[in-house]
């Protein structure tokens, strides 16, 4: 019996499907080098007064009062005189305020002593439910309210990766993601994978096509009983540098294979994403019946599995669709409280700012309509600091 490789033009479909790659990346490339110049990296805007009095809770008088006495630094102004901040310059203003203003504590929300590391994986079985979008906007908002976070890229499509400006098909084609640090075979310190992004307070574990060797690896390990096993592998490789950070971030591949498992393993707490539609509820229900059988049967051999929280968020929301407002309806009614109260909206804005792997934190005002920004801003920031409540409370916190 002939195979496949046998018939005419097989090769050639390969060769097609391998050159169709080489232009798409060269194209990719250009495009990258046309929206980062002149560093051809990403660079991180400066923010308005009102930005900054929104992120740090000080009033727009008392900024201005402070300035004008001297306490905080002096920063850029634009052509009509107003400040612009960097988001270390931010950051300054909120440890001034931390010595100085009143119930200072509150200026500086990361971990105190005795607090444990908060390492929050985002998972959904189903692609398309938008957890890498909510896993770079909440890294970003927590980096700009003040949290050390760093935000880890479980996925070998690297989409998040992507997003911090990197070609993981080039950059990290051989070495340098997060597999380095989980392979069985001369892992090296996750602090050696880990890099400074252009976004103050934000750091990365990135991914690439490599990582998907870790789910054979795994399988392989487990016949042969190699120790650690992946049940510990990212909480082992997290220990070394948990002391530099507040918050992890993980975004975790769309399957509930190795690769998720020992992102969930590792994890404090869970972000589950749900576009409210019948497919994607079904889908996720699939999802959950398959977790909780892969826990039971993993808490019987290494003992209970204790997560602070477990979150459902409702994505992608549109809100004068009809069928998905009542599902959405439907999906509180059954989980209760645990569905985040504020939707994570499905905005023009964020698709829009995805074709130059921005988020809406990092588009200039000016890019885009106000009345839009302003609509998916409170969408975004308000599901953040809904989230950041159930962060705060893991700690110990009473929150308002």
């Amino acid at each position: 019996m002939n195979s496949k490789a046998d018939f005419p033009g097989a090769k050639s479909i390969a060769a097609s499907i391998s050159a169709n790659a080489a232009r798409l990346s060269d194209a990719l490339n250009h495009h990258m080098r046309n929206s980062f110049q002149p560093e051809s990296r990403k660079t991180l805007r400066k923010f308005h007064p009102a930005e900054v009095s929104e992120l740090t809770g000080i009033s727009m008088s008392n900024l201005r009062t402070r300035h004008q006495e001297g306490d905080f630094p002096e920063v850029e102004t634009d052509s009509r005189g107003r400040r612009l901040y960097s988001a270390e310059e931010i950051d300054q203003i909120r440890r001034v305020m931390a010595r100085t203003g009143r119930n200072g504590e509150a200026y500086l929300p990361g971990r105190r002593d005795g607090d444990g590391l908060q390492i929050i994986s985002i998972v959904n079985f189903k692609g398309g439910s938008s957890k890498t979008t909510t896993a770079i906007h909440l890294a970003q908002r927590y980096a700009l309210r003040g949290y050390r976070v760093l935000a880890v890229d479980m996925d070998p499509q690297a989409s998040l990766t992507t997003m911090f400006g990197f070609r993981p098909e080039i950059e990290f084609a051989e070495s340098g993601t997060v597999y380095d640090a989980l392979k069985y075979e001369d892992p090296v310190p996750l602090s050696q994978v880990v890099r400074k992004t252009y976004f103050h307070n934000l750091d990365l574990a990135p991914a690439g096509l490599l990582l998907s060797e870790y789910e054979t690896e795994t399988a392989y390990a487990l016949q042969h009983k190699v120790d650690p096993p992946f049940t510990q592998r990212l909480a082992i490789a997290l220990d070394e540098i948990e002391a530099n950070y507040d918050l992890v971030i993980v975004d975790c591949p769309p399957q509930l294979g190795f690769t998720t498992m020992t992102a969930l393993l590792a994890s404090t707490g869970l972000l589950i994403t749900v576009v409210p539609s019948m497919l994607d509820v079904a889908s996720m229900a699939q999802f959950l019946e398959m977790a909780g059988e892969t826990v039971r049967t993993l808490e019987e051999a290494t003992g209970p599995i204790d997560w602070s929280f477990l979150k459902y968020l409702v994505a992608r929301f549109e809100p004068t669709d009809v069928p998905q407002s009542q599902m959405a309806g439907f999906l509180r009614s059954i989980l209760l409280d645990r569905v985040l109260t504020t939707p994570m909206l499905k905005s023009t804005a964020i698709s829009d700012a995805g074709m130059t792997q921005q988020t809406i934190y990092e588009l200039e005002p000016s890019q885009v309509v106000k009345k839009t920004l302003d609509r998916i801003l409170e969408s975004v920031n308000g599901v953040a600091d809904e989230f950041e409540k159930t962060i705060q409370q893991a700690w110990g916190r009473t929150v308002e």
